[in-house]
């Protein structure tokens, strides 16, 4: 009887390490989707432009919330070594753009070959901005838009969004208002061709109420705005016609702003689409920061 009950124990201990080596060995299946952040250096005022704690607690919520993805951080400006962006399923600028020096355009050279790979690439803020003659068409080719000065204004103001496209960027989304410095009247890509708008609304006439000037207001703007009345699309999808995919999202100036869960889970689900990831049903989970969470991403202290 004592050598019965010790076969049927062993029989099941081997059974069970069986069973885990097959779960482990499936585990080890599944392929990873590598996704990159590229931080520029954190500028303007404490909770401002707070690019690397912006790009941790993305990433962190990433990397908690799907099994499948791999986010890294590249701190700082562009990797010294570029082979951390081969093979990248997305990558995810945040940083101060501006002229012709913008990261992007630097290095062209590289990013049209990860685009010809199908990277997706996701743009957020000021990182949207590019000289027109230098870097327009690359980025209406790569992300379908962009911020053009003299064209495009940056104001601060309050946004309001009730209606989301059919689209799995606005999967679990709901309706939200936010401050943030949003800009609007973005350069896009002729007839809007491959651009699905995520984030639409009709600033306030006190929007532009400042004199001429290359961020601040122009004839072209008021007469979208004020005259005709047209909503303007502060974030939008854009499906190359390579087949790879690019986002543009024109807030993120404030740091505090994560904190939105709306703000936060559009921004996450954009990234995963970017990457070609089935977004999930109710969009990407994340937890909610608390205001200790978000100061202790921010390194400044004024």
């Amino acid at each position: 009887m004592d050598r019965i009950c010790t076969f049927i124990l062993s029989f099941m201990l081997l059974c069970t390490a069986a069973n885990a080596q097959v779960k482990s060995a499936g585990r080890g299946t599944v392929p990873q989707k590598k996704i990159v952040f590229i931080a520029g250096p954190d500028s303007h005022g404490k909770g401002e432009h707070e690019h690397n704690g912006g790009c941790t607690l993305l990433a962190k919520a990433l990397n908690d919330s799907l099994p499948g993805v791999e986010a890294l951080i590249v701190r700082n400006g562009w990797p010294q070594d570029e082979s951390i962006l081969d093979n990248a399923a997305a990558i995810v600028f945040y940083l101060d753009g501006g002229g012709s020096d913008h990261l992007e355009l630097v290095h062209a050279a590289k990013m049209e070959e990860l685009i010809a790979g199908g990277t997706g690439i996701v743009n957020l803020h000021f990182s949207l901005e590019v000289a027109a003659d230098a870097g327009g068409e690359r980025f209406m080719k790569w992300i379908g838009g962009y911020f053009e000065t003299n064209w495009s204004v940056n104001p601060v103001w309050e946004a309001s969004f009730a209606r989301f496209p059919d689209h799995p960027v606005a999967r679990g989304v709901k309706p939200f208002s936010i401050l943030d410095e949003w800009y609007y009247h973005m350069r896009f890509a002729t007839g809007m061709q491959g651009i699905t708008p995520i984030l639409q609304a009709l600033p306030p006439e006190s929007t532009l109420n400042k004199p001429d000037g290359t961020h601040s207001n122009n004839p072209a703007v008021r007469e979208a705005v004020i005259t005709r009345k047209e909503m303007q699309t502060l974030a939008w999808a854009f499906e190359r016609p390579d087949g790879g995919r690019g986002f543009g999202f024109t807030g993120g100036h404030m740091h505090k702003n994560w904190q939105n869960d709306n703000f936060r889970k559009l921004v996450l689900n954009a990234i995963v689409w970017a990457a070609k990831i089935d977004v999930p049903v109710g969009g990407v989970p994340s937890a909610t920061p608390t205001d200790n969470e978000l100061n202790a991403l921010s390194k400044r202290v004024n």
